[in-house]
């Protein structure tokens, strides 16, 4: 069973590894033994150092992926260090909160072009060289709102519910390659998106009553999710959006 679940010389890029659910998923990963190559904006080395102490790879990419050329960057990188991608956990996004009536085009597009467009791309990337091996595990960060519509989030709810359909539209193509397209949707995760929302006595009152497990999630949550749906035991899933919430659509 232990074998089903190992990740020993695969190699995994994490997109918005530095924090949060990036950080979670490539920590979690890096302990079941998978090299890292970390993609944020911003340069850290927190993630990193907590990989090389398991004893494992991490080299780190800065780049803006809402910058196209950025995903040219990225592979290259990967390639350079590990020789391959096995693994890819698109995770990185952003979210705008505003009403819906006074919403934005830029806080639509900016939203739109890094939790969607940059998701399919970086995918089609991966997918290239996953190819050539036949053999490929892509993950990306859904959410609840890929089921749910949310209140004053109308572009993340949207690019979240066209990761879950891109998910499924890339899980019908590229199957047959043996690559496994799948998505993680958390639930109510305490990381630096949902600030707002815990710092609100009354909102942050009303979701945790409601979910039955009586806590926001962390982004160790995520770990043992990112290390099923990467390694061999996932082998026969395939363009699915796993929940990992605590319970909340349960409700």
């Amino acid at each position: 069973m232990n074998e089903l679940f190992s990740l020993q010389g695969k190699s995994a890029i994490v997109t918005g590894g530095s924090t949060g659910l990036g950080q979670g998923m490539a920590l979690g990963l890096a302990s079941a033994g998978a090299d890292i190559i970390l993609v944020d904006y911003v340069e850290s080395t927190e993630t990193a150092e907590k990989i090389t102490a398991m004893g494992r790879k991490a080299v780190t990419v800065v780049v803006n992926l809402m910058e196209m050329d950025s995903i040219a960057t990225v592979m290259e990188r990967t390639l350079a260090a590990f020789g391959k991608v096995d693994i890819l956990v698109n995770n990185a996004g952003i979210i705008r909160r505003m009403d819906a009536i006074d919403f934005t085009e830029k806080d639509w597009d900016d939203v739109m072009l890094l939790n969607s467009k940059t998701i399919f791309f970086l995918a089609q990337a991966a997918a290239k060289d996953m190819m050539k091996r036949k053999y490929g595990k892509i993950i990306s960060t859904a959410s609840l709102l890929a089921f749910q519509g949310g209140i004053r989030v109308p572009s993340y709810a949207a690019s979240k519910g066209a990761v879950a359909q891109i998910t499924k539209a890339l899980a019908n193509e590229w199957g047959k390659f043996g690559i496994n397209i799948n998505a993680i949707a958390p639930g109510y995760m305490a990381t630096n998106n949902t600030t707002a929302l815990r710092e609100d006595p009354v909102r942050e009152k009303a979701i945790v009553e409601r979910i039955p497990a009586g806590r926001w999630g962390m982004p160790q949550d995520l770990a043992g999710a990112a290390v099923f749906l990467a390694s061999s035991a996932s082998d026969y899933v395939n363009g699915h959006v796993l929940v990992v919430d605590g319970g909340w659509l349960a409700r």
